[in-house]
């Protein structure tokens, strides 16, 4: 209705006057909180943990029992504000979902401990299988500056100085904290061999497949055994996470781990120790290289792990002394699956277009980088390395973790257990036979508005406090090696 007074027609004059004055974001809270299902949709975000960019679906699910076709237990959207249901985006990276990176990187912990302690469907006896942690890292493609702290030596000295052939200095006498930008810079870009790294990021997982290959070889003939026949006598499984150093160039972070021939369920044999699986690493990381496809704007390279490798043996938590035990190398492994390009400086979204490649927010070096992938990407010979689609990841091509199919459980039985112990029905009678299952769901829609992104970046603050007030992170070691 019309306001009936003047000074009911100011009221409403002054209202709209501090509507206009408002951001956008606080005009969208005000629609919020005024919906009649606010309060059903702020649970449901609690629910996902104040995911930053949920999936919205709407359906339904209906359980009956087999032999009377009565209905158990029935669960629709209809009733749901919108007529939808968020669930988690599941972005195992932390610069897009903090919330869903941090599950993820839980279940990577308990995936990656369970294949070195047992448990999860994994005998216990792994415990005392020989278990190495391998990282293996990527070839010098040019000197780079490094950290170096004051007192230390410099970032590269060098007594007689010198030039290089673009006429910069071959050394650094500075001291560079781990903040500095001048980290992962090379001293000349010019002598950096930017198609060389590029290339090794290509080819970094066959680089991977061809060591495994060659590992087993070189324990079958260490145990003098036919190379053809290794798996009658033992197996090898593994679980490996990326890491971006900052210079752009990844290395991997594996566990390596050696079976008797049924997998984690029966003993190694007598000669399976882990002094031989430490030996047969060093000797195949040495050893294999892999082929770069023929161009003429690069030739044939030949690619093969750089001269840093660290081996350690992984004891027993009871080893209090030792900093390589169970528990921290799972923690260390799950501290990195949440990571990405991104948080070496790059980005983490597709490339499509080289003037994507021109404004994109990196450094100099990291855009370099990425023009050498676009270009190389277009070169028809080297087609199959599918760069350009890779130009965000500087040309890497793998998933950021990988496993065996022996080394232990899977991420899709970790969700299913934790799906059944949040439903409250018993695990025992989840899947008897006895029930059958009917569902019907469709994607409607994802994200959030402006006010909706405030609120459950706030939940999931609340929650993230709540976990360090209480020390939830150190029961199951997350970040302990940080």
């Amino acid at each position: 209705m019309y306001p009936a007074t003047d000074e009911a027609r100011r009221s409403v004059l002054t209202q709209a006057e501090r509507l206009r004055l408002l951001s956008s974001t606080e005009r969208d809270l005000i629609r919020l909180v005024h919906e009649p299902g606010f309060p059903r949709w702020l649970d449901q975000i609690k629910a996902i943990g104040g995911c930053a960019h949920p999936i919205y679906l709407s359906g339904h699910t209906t359980v009956r029992d087999v032999f009377s076709g009565s209905v158990l237990r029935r669960y629709s959207t209809e009733d749901e504000p919108g007529g939808r249901m968020p669930v988690r985006c599941r972005n195992r990276r932390e610069s897009r979902c903090q919330p869903c990176a941090r599950l993820h990187a839980g279940d990577t912990f308990q995936l990656v401990r369970s294949g070195l302690l047992g448990g999860k469907g994994v005998a216990d006896r792994v415990q005392r299988h020989p278990r190495l942690f391998v990282t293996l890292t990527a070839p010098s493609f040019g000197p780079v500056h490094r950290v170096s702290t004051e007192g230390a030596a410099p970032c590269r000295p060098r007594r007689r100085g010198g030039h290089c052939g673009h006429g910069r200095p071959r050394g650094c006498g500075q001291h560079h904290a781990d903040t500095d930008p001048a980290l992962g810079q090379p001293l000349c870009r010019d002598c950096y061999d930017y198609a060389g790294h590029v290339l090794w990021h290509a080819s970094a997982g066959a680089l991977w497949s061809r060591f495994c290959h060659t590992l087993r070889r070189r324990l079958a003939t260490a145990a003098g055994i036919v190379q053809t026949r290794f798996r009658e006598h033992a197996a090898l499984s593994f679980a490996k996470v990326a890491e971006y150093q900052k210079r752009g160039a990844i290395h991997f972070h594996a566990v390596i781990r050696l079976d008797g021939p049924d997998g984690p369920s029966s003993p190694p044999p007598l000669w399976a120790t882990t002094d031989a699986l430490e030996a047969a690493v060093r000797s195949a990381a040495a050893s294999v290289e892999v082929q770069t496809p023929y161009s003429a704007a690069t030739g044939e390279r030949a690619v093969r792990w750089g001269a840093q490798l660290d081996v350690h043996t992984i004891r027993s938590d009871a080893f209090t002394q030792s900093a390589v035990t169970d528990s921290a190398v799972a923690a260390y492994v799950a501290k990195y699956v949440s990571k990405s390009v991104g948080d070496a400086g790059g980005v983490d979204y597709r490339i499509t277009d080289y003037e994507s490649v021109r404004l994109a927010p990196v450094d100099s070096h990291l855009r370099a980088l990425m023009g050498v992938c676009w270009r190389l990407g277009g070169l028809p010979e080297l087609d199959s390395l599918n760069l350009r689609s890779w130009t965000h990841t500087l040309g890497y091509r793998g998933h950021v973790l990988t496993k065996s199919r022996r080394y232990s459980t899977t991420y899709g039985e970790l969700r299913a257990a934790r799906t059944r112990y949040l439903s409250g029905v018993d695990s025992r009678t989840w899947d008897d036979g006895t029930t059958v299952t009917e569902s019907a769901w469709r994607y409607v829609g994802s994200g959030h508005s402006p006010a909706e992104a405030e609120l459950a970046a706030g939940i999931a603050e609340d929650r993230a406090r709540s976990r360090e007030l209480a020390g939830q992170d150190r029961e199951w070691g997350y970040g302990r090696t940080s």
